[in-house]
């Protein structure tokens, strides 16, 4: 413990982490890195001032939100509240019958969405600030579910993995719409309370509706809870909360973003290395501004990550400094 902490302070005193809030490690079950740190900080863009970090201090985990809403899809399937994952979306919104059709988007999948290989033309490599940022311009869409279904289309469904915060928001439609609850009470009841989380934020467009891209708000400790969920395959206290058959799924690479990087159902899907060379299988949840979620299974590793570099063109860098520096490289037996 001592040696990691005296290790983090090391890089923080070298400026390295300028942005960094917040990190919690597990190993085998027991914390052996817990810090925070003090800066100024938003959430979703309306600023908060220099806040004070904590255990209990609730910071915007951004797009980790999706890979929440991957684990709730597969507790309400689990439970026959949505559809399988072959089965076309617009027949479950047949407000858009209209859309239905045409070919291209008749054989739009729940899959699809998942993987987020929609097909359509979708831009979130532009600043959050914008509605030349597709997640904004859903955002204040009169129809949030009606603007994803009438992106131009780009390429066939299936085939490219295209970064799609609207594949998110028809993820919770379908999960709130199924289960007859709003999607953070849903989250709340199935997933939050049962794993020791009382407390938490989901932030809502212009239409009241919770984002299912980047709404949440945890607190650090909470979000390294999710992290050993998925460690656990969905275990946690003896009991199941998302089925085992499940987390494999979503952590199984469905589609390549580039080189090992790859992408499952709303989780990142990679590989590792410590230094000795050796590579380990890695599943993360990622966000902007250096929100992130590691899980590493054959180091029996979650770490949590709370930052405020939004918007800033390498968000990951520190993180993964903290990570391979702090962390993997000096990791006991």
């Amino acid at each position: 413990m001592s040696t990691l902490a005296d290790r983090l302070n090391e890089i923080v005193s070298e400026g390295r982490t300028p942005d960094l809030h917040a990190v919690v490690a597990i190993r085998h079950g027991d914390v052996i890195l817990e810090h925070y740190g003090a800066g100024q900080d938003f959430a979703w863009g309306d600023p908060l001032g220099v806040i004070t970090f904590g255990p209990s201090t609730l910071h915007d985990v951004r797009s980790i939100t999706k890979s929440v809403v991957g684990l709730l899809y597969g507790i309400a399937l689990a439970d026959g509240l949505v559809p399988e994952t072959d089965e076309p979306l617009l027949p479950h919104f047949p407000e858009y019958s209209d859309l239905a059709a045409d070919p291209h988007r008749s054989r739009l999948t729940v899959e699809h969405a998942l993987t987020m290989t929609l097909g359509l033309e979708w831009n979130e490599d532009v600043p959050y600030n914008t509605v030349a940022n597709s997640e904004i311009a859903m955002e204040i869409a009169p129809d949030r579910y009606r603007y994803v279904f009438e992106r131009a289309i780009a390429e066939a469904p299936g085939t490219t993995w295209r970064y799609c915060g609207g594949a998110t928001a028809l993820l919770g439609k379908l999960i709130a719409k199924g289960s007859g609850t709003p999607l953070e009470e849903f989250a709340r009841e199935r997933l939050f309370e049962p794993l020791g989380i009382a407390t938490f934020d989901w932030m809502c467009g212009n239409d009241g509706v919770p984002s299912a891209a980047s709404g949440l708000r945890l607190a650090t400790p909470d979000l390294a809870r999710i992290g050993r969920l998925v460690l656990a395959r969905g275990g946690w206290n003896a009991r199941e909360l998302v089925p085992p058959s499940w987390v494999d799924r979503m952590l199984t690479y469905a589609v390549t973003i580039g080189g090992w990087f790859g992408y499952g159902y709303q989780w990142y899907v990679s590989a590792i290395s410590t230094p000795d060379g050796t590579w380990h299988p890695w599943f993360g949840a990622l966000g902007n501004g250096g929100q992130r979620l590691d899980v590493v299974p054959d180091l029996d590793l979650v770490v949590a990550f709370a930052a405020g570099a939004y918007d800033a063109e390498d968000t990951f860098a520190m993180t993964m400094s903290v990570l391979e520096d702090v962390i993997l490289a000096n990791l006991e037996a």
